[in-house]
């Protein structure tokens, strides 16, 4: 999924309120952001992730966390 479609697919999610689907994109997008050795973009892309991952007791939360933790983000 390019960038153009993974933006398109996160405002899909956001209006249809499926916080697991935003879990999943976000996740996606921190993961390309990273990849660009972007950890600013990465580490905003994972808050997201994590904030919905916690709304909705996704069990990515943990994860998340850790690799919020891993970029000095959290705590």
């Amino acid at each position: 999924m390019n960038r153009a479609e993974l933006d398109a697919n996160l405002i899909a999610a956001h209006e249809a309120g499926n916080k697991p689907r935003l879990v999943a994109l976000y996740t996606q997008a921190a993961d390309l952001a990273e990849a660009d050795g972007d950890i600013d973009a990465c580490c905003f892309y994972l808050t997201h992730a994590y904030v919905f991952a916690l709304a909705s007791g996704a069990a990515e939360a943990g994860a998340l966390h850790v690799r919020l933790l891993a970029h000095g983000r959290e705590e």
